[in-house]
């Protein structure tokens, strides 16, 4: 998979794939505009979005109703690091949740594809190129 990185302008940055613009921007107190999440807002998201359709999905493969469900995350911030030291995912369960499917509710959240990126991340290159001329 590529992802085209671009420049729209002030402190926006875009990431193009698959035919979607996914849009980031900087807060005001940044220099930006505050017009788009920052990316590590976007990436925090991800893990959110992430842990809910897993959460969403094993519900619905029981014909377990999601109304009411919810995932409430919670982001631990060191300010001298400049990081989060932990991230916990709060899952609110509808009325009604059955007892039995807790635990592996929480085993399918945990199933995360962003989540396990983290546990084992990729190896991450960085590269210049010159752009042909043409």
């Amino acid at each position: 998979m590529d992802i085209k990185i671009a420049f729209p302008g002030n402190k926006k940055v875009s990431a193009e794939f698959d035919g979607m613009t996914v849009l980031t921007d900087q807060p005001k107190e940044s220099g930006g505009d505050g017009t788009a999440p920052s990316p590590f807002q976007l990436f925090l998201a991800s893990l959110g979005t992430c842990a809910g359709i897993f959460a969403l999905s094993f519900c619905r493969k029981r014909d377990l109703s999601t109304k009411g469900l919810e995932i409430v995350q919670h982001v631990d911030w060191d300010d001298t690091e400049h990081r989060a030291t932990k991230i916990t995912f709060d899952v609110i369960l509808p009325d009604g949740f059955p007892e039995k499917y807790r635990d592996a509710l929480v085993s399918a959240v945990n199933l995360c594809t962003v989540k396990k990126h983290l546990l084992q991340p990729p190896a991450l290159i960085t590269r210049t190129l010159t752009r042909a001329a043409g």
